[in-house]
């Protein structure tokens, strides 16, 4: 695909992935003056729910590119969207992390030491972001130079156990009975199922190493 067009659709990806946050800052701000019900309810509870799953929807296109690639070759330059998406997972997890800190903790330590110790799907959730934070920090072709490709590589597995982290944090923090997670659950689950399938599935070519996949 031609560099002109690769330019274009990063420039879409990046309206996208911030868009969702644009539009949750305004009804944040609504909810704050003009239109209290802007985030129903419980705005705290809608903003958080938003980060989260925007966190695991990015996390799961970010896994999915390795696999669309290998079952349709003509679609390998999706290959350079992988970093971005990843980033921009990092991105919301971060928000999510802040919106417990700010919101809920009101940055009180004790609280969230006591939280962390008594509330699994808190201890959960904090597993996923720190699993997700040296993979995005390691995310530049410097980081690749230092660490060696086959170092890198093993670093990077680190993400499918950070969006099993995330889904146990989703299953965790619901109410029982609730199976809003099942969806992103089963795609999370074929995806793990593929990555192992393609184990035993010979490339026809070796690839270089990508910066990043986180």
């Amino acid at each position: 695909m031609p560099n002109r067009a690769i330019i274009f659709l990063k420039a879409l990806a990046h309206i996208a992935c911030l868009a969702p946050v644009a539009w949750l800052v305004f009804q944040f701000w609504r909810a704050s003056t003009t239109a209290p019900d802007a985030l129903g309810p419980d705005p705290i509870a809608a903003v958080t729910f938003f980060t989260g799953k925007g966190t695991l929807r990015l996390l799961v296109l970010t896994l999915a590119i390795t696999p669309v690639r290998r079952l349709i070759p003509k679609l390998g330059w999706i290959i350079r969207f992988r970093r971005m998406l990843g980033l921009y997972a990092f991105f919301y997890a971060c928000l999510h992390l802040a919106t417990y800190i700010w919101l809920y903790s009101n940055f009180s330590l004790s609280a969230m030491l006591n939280d962390i110790s008594q509330r699994r799907f808190i201890t959960a959730g904090l597993t996923a972001w720190l699993l997700l934070l040296p993979l995005a920090l390691t995310s530049t072709a410097w980081a690749i130079r230092k660490l060696g490709g086959k170092r890198w590589r093993r670093l990077h597995t680190l993400v499918y156990l950070a969006a099993i982290a995330g889904v146990v944090h989703y299953w965790w923090g619901v109410k029982s009975g609730v199976r809003t997670p099942l969806e992103i659950t089963i795609v999370l689950a074929v995806l793990l199922l593929a990555r192992l399938a393609f184990r035993f599935i010979p490339q026809n070519k070796s690839r270089a190493v990508q910066p990043a996949q986180l």
